[in-house]
């Protein structure tokens, strides 16, 4: 069983959400502020959660900024199709996903499986159960932590499942749109923005100097690849 928060001011819109995960293996919450949100999360375990941008007394923005401060809960933004600038913020700040309004059920449907399957999983994939390092950076799969030159650094999901596949093949370059489809497990239309601004929030944490990044590198034109030679060890 699964906890999923539904926050919307709009009572018809966590209504109708409702109804559309009703039929899966989830319970689920409502708040009608950003406020409330944050209140559920200090006192429920939720596994992800489903945010309007624009609401009363905090908005989206605001509790997706306090939810970073405690957990690393995904987090799916509501927008309406004319907010593609808070889409690109929403990102920015720490969400892995957003959907449009008005809803199609089956992308609704799709996308929260999606996010939860890489939270409560993270993929699951080559190095479960194993530490890989590539330079200072190191990739704990069992722990489910990141670390650079020693120091923890908090990624959210989606970023840990990018860092985790670049890290597994160290100078291959990823078009956005196999990023997309590899982490989000979804078409990969209209993707480039949405990798392009998780990229440049891991390089934000992993690198001293963002502008000359030791690490995450740009192959202009192509996409992205992680350089530096990889070593990992299974934990004991």
């Amino acid at each position: 069983m699964y906890n999923v928060l539904i926050c919307d001011d709009e009572k018809d819109i966590v209504s109708a959400l409702k109804i559309y995960l009703s039929s899966d293996d989830y319970q689920l919450f409502e708040a009608y502020t950003g406020k409330e949100a944050l209140d559920i999360i200090r006192r429920q375990e939720i596994h992800l959660v489903l945010m309007d941008i624009m609401m009363p007394e905090m908005d989206g923005m605001q509790a997706l900024l306090k939810i970073r401060e405690e957990s690393n809960v995904p987090v799916i933004f509501l927008t309406a199709k004319s907010e593609d600038s808070d889409k690109i913020l929403g990102l920015v700040v720490g969400a892995d996903d957003y959907i449009t309004k008005p809803f199609n059920p089956v992308e609704v449907q799709a996308r929260v499986k999606s996010q939860l399957r890489r939270y409560m999983q993270l993929g699951g994939g080559k190095i479960k159960n194993s530490r890989l390092t590539i330079g200072g950076v190191e990739l704990d799969d069992a722990a489910k932590s990141v670390t650079l030159d020693g120091e923890p650094i908090a990624v959210t999901p989606t970023e840990y499942e990018i860092l985790k596949l670049l890290m597994e093949h160290p100078g291959q370059v990823y078009a956005p749109k196999e990023i997309y489809q590899k982490v989000w497990g979804d078409d990969p239309y209209g993707s480039e923005n949405t990798v392009a601004v998780h990229i440049r929030h891991l390089r934000e944490k992993l690198e001293y100097n963002p502008s000359e990044p030791r690490y995450l590198k740009v192959v202009w034109g192509q996409g992205y690849k992680i350089e530096g030679s990889k070593t990992w060890e299974a934990n004991s």
